[in-house]
């Protein structure tokens, strides 16, 4: 694995991407088939997790991937008050409990998993493979990448329309600008993790049936305006302070 990493990054990356695709749409899709919500999809994860980590720590590389303390205070990044605000948006239209109190374990800690998984993968094995020699094209693969990633949920079993799956994506695209921003500020991607982790957490608590078309649309542009306002103003505000210093 070393020895592909050093011949090329992008390349790494981009089997990396492709292994987490295929192995989690599989693993979702056979947990369906048992009928326990993420039975296999939590050991798959884990492995994948598991690997990355071993990866990462083994070759000292945590601080090139943002697995530090972010580099910035609260103060000079807004208090993350945006992703703190993206935490609710799958509570808005009711809480519900969708699984049984195993499954919502097995689920909760799936989601952390996919998390931090994803996070690695996208913002910090693909990003940094690109951001050398272009880093805004670094920034619009990268963030575009992660949310047509999504595209899975169409077929592993999730249930997902391709309305619903069409908003996840838009969605997902804006959430990986402000990921991506908050990364480049703060050289760390810790707070991307958790908050990635605990968005999709929450989702086992979303009364999903009460949630019609308009109002998925209208979280939808909620989450765009709020995603890229926060990353725009976050990117010119630390850029401002930093030529004051």
């Amino acid at each position: 694995m070393l020895k592909l990493y050093k011949k090329s990054e992008l390349t790494f990356s981009l089997l990396w991407i492709g292994i987490y695709c295929i192995a989690m749409s599989a693993a979702d899709n056979i947990s369906g088939n048992i009928g326990i919500q993420s039975v296999v999809s939590l050991p798959v994860i884990a492995i994948l997790s598991i690997t990355l980590m071993i990866f990462v720590f083994k070759n000292g590389l945590c601080r090139n991937y943002g697995l530090c303390k972010p580099k910035l205070p609260c103060s000079r990044m807004l208090f993350y008050i945006p992703p703190a605000i993206l935490l609710t948006v799958n509570l808005w239209h009711g809480v519900t409990l969708n699984y049984t109190p195993l499954e919502t374990a097995l689920y909760i800690l799936t989601m952390l998993g996919v998390g931090f998984v994803e996070e690695l993968i996208f913002r910090g094995l693909l990003f940094n493979a690109m951001r050398k020699n272009n880093p805004t094209a670094a920034v619009i693969v990268s963030s575009v990448t992660f949310g047509i990633g999504h595209i899975i949920n169409l077929f592993n079993g999730s249930g997902m329309d391709i309305v619903e799956n069409a908003v996840q994506i838009i969605s997902a695209v804006a959430v990986g600008f402000m990921f991506v921003m908050i990364y480049i500020k703060s050289e760390s991607l810790i707070v991307c993790i958790l908050t990635h982790g605990l968005f999709n957490s929450l989702s086992a608590f979303s009364d999903e049936a009460a949630i019609s078309t308009k109002q998925r649309l209208l979280s939808c542009l909620f989450i765009v305006i709020l995603c890229l306002t926060y990353t725009v103003v976050i990117s010119r505000i630390n850029k401002k302070q930093t030529s004051n210093e």
